[in-house]
């Protein structure tokens, strides 16, 4: 949530952008590329990286491989994969259409997972497939080593590459371009909001996926549609899902507002003498002193405040899709082990305490 808009000159006021985070900002139907920085500095994807999990989806049902019916099922891998997560147990089933509205609005880690297998028979077979993808696209600065973009040794990509991935499917696929527009999903027994914080408060916002892990900061491509032109942003390593709400907002607002006279997204020439190392923010992200930023920067009611004179409060509830499992399919939890007649239950030796983790 939000609170308060005050408002800013220039698309990208208050911000020192010669210490710029990497972005850029295209138009869909063009390609033209209407402003950018360090877009071929490569980076972790984070959770961007479902987009790509989600484009193999679009290609397999394409395909006719699978329909929005088709079942989806949650494997001991996928369920046992980190948080963001559904916590659906290992058997049970959603079909793909709510498998899609998990991956792309929960940023699930356990459905991408399931996605992946479902789609290519296992984890290692899509994974070969998402770069084979990512080559196709001329996304010449990527690798992918999971569905998901949990932290990976490899896995890397750029602002310019991921545009390159956001385009392909706003134009591909705009048949399914209303799972990145969804407010929220219900799975029955919770509910999540979109991380997107544009939905419902930018106008003509349309999309598409945010990212978080300590490596990367916070990542966000968004997309939005006026007047019948669509443009699409990428921001990566904000300080906080505000900064990278503002950003995005920014970016967005000058692109539909601005004729411009980029080259195509496809022709931009490479720059940067940034090397062959992927930027690690980790040291500036995840420290006591940021996460006390971040903590401030709400109000008392714990909303976030967002510093744009182009978001606004949303002005009603958002919209909660049901994205549940199949019914009959989930598995009855475990029956906790009796000795006599009282219940015994045995705790490891060890409790790992889990560390509190910043929203995707």
């Amino acid at each position: 949530m939000l609170a308060g808009a005050v408002a800013a000159g220039g698309a990208l006021a208050g911000r020192d952008t010669a210490l710029a985070n990497p972005y850029i900002v295209v138009d869909v139907k063009s390609g033209q590329v209407i402003e950018h920085s360090d877009a071929f500095r490569k980076w972790y994807p984070a959770s961007l990286t479902k987009l790509m999990t989600a484009y193999l989806a679009f290609r397999a049902l394409k395909a006719g491989r699978m329909t929005l019916e088709t079942p989806v099922v949650m494997s001991q891998r996928a369920a046992s994969a980190a948080p963001s997560k559904t916590f659906f147990r290992a058997g049970s089933q959603v079909t793909l259409d709510n498998a899609l509205k998990l991956l792309i609005v929960k940023s699930a880690n356990d459905i991408a997972i399931a996605i992946a297998e479902a789609v290519s028979g296992s984890q290692e077979a899509f994974i070969a497939a998402m770069n084979a993808e990512a080559a196709r696209l001329g996304m010449t600065s990527t690798r992918f080593v999971n569905p998901n973009g949990l932290p990976g040794k490899g896995q890397y990509s750029t602002a310019r590459d991921i545009a390159l991935l956001a385009v392909a499917i706003k134009r591909e696929f705009p048949q399914y371009s209303s799972y990145f527009s969804l407010e929220g999903v219900d799975t029955g027994k919770n509910s999540y909001g979109n991380y997107n914080m544009l939905i419902g408060r930018f106008s003509g916002a349309d999309g598409m996926k945010t990212g978080f892990i300590c490596a990367s900061g916070f990542n966000q491509v968004s997309s939005a549609t006026r007047n019948g032109r669509s443009v699409v942003s990428v921001v990566l390593g904000e300080d906080s899902l505000a900064a990278r709400t503002e950003r995005s907002a920014a970016l967005l607002q000058k692109a539909l507002t601005t004729a411009g006279s980029g080259v195509p997204l496809a022709r931009l020439a490479p720059y940067g003498d940034y090397g062959a190392d992927v930027a690690d923010i980790s040291a500036q992200i995840c420290n006591p002193q940021a996460a006390k930023v971040r903590s401030e920067g709400r109000d008392e009611a714990g909303r976030m405040i967002i510093k744009s004179p182009y978001v606004r409060e949303m002005e009603r509830p958002p919209l909660y899709s049901f994205a549940g499992v199949i019914p009959g399919t989930e598995p009855s939890p475990p029956e906790p082990k009796k000795a006599g007649n009282a219940a015994r239950v045995t705790l490891p030796a060890k409790v790992a305490v889990p560390v509190p983790r910043p929203v995707n």
